[in-house]
């Protein structure tokens, strides 16, 4: 559960960064079957901090342009 406490409180670059590194060290090969799991289980976490920092920035990049509309007296898009 650590584990996982500590690469949420990792920022998107970090995270992104050591994905990277993992998918890297995945695709090189040349690991035990147990330690490529770890790396697969790391990898993982790492991709769900990025999708969460993502998702969030998407929802900050949508209230904003929904406020600039609202500003402008136009309705926001709906979807």
């Amino acid at each position: 559960m650590a584990r996982t406490d500590e690469a949420a409180a990792l920022g998107y670059e970090q995270a992104r960064d050591e994905l990277i590194e993992v998918v890297r060290r995945l695709e090189a090969g040349g690991t035990s079957l147990e330690d490529s799991l770890a790396l697969w289980e790391r990898g993982e976490e790492l991709a769900k901090v990025c999708r969460r920092w993502l998702e969030g920035a998407r929802a900050r990049l949508d209230a904003s342009l929904a406020d600039e509309k609202a500003g402008a007296g136009q309705e926001p898009d709906a979807e």
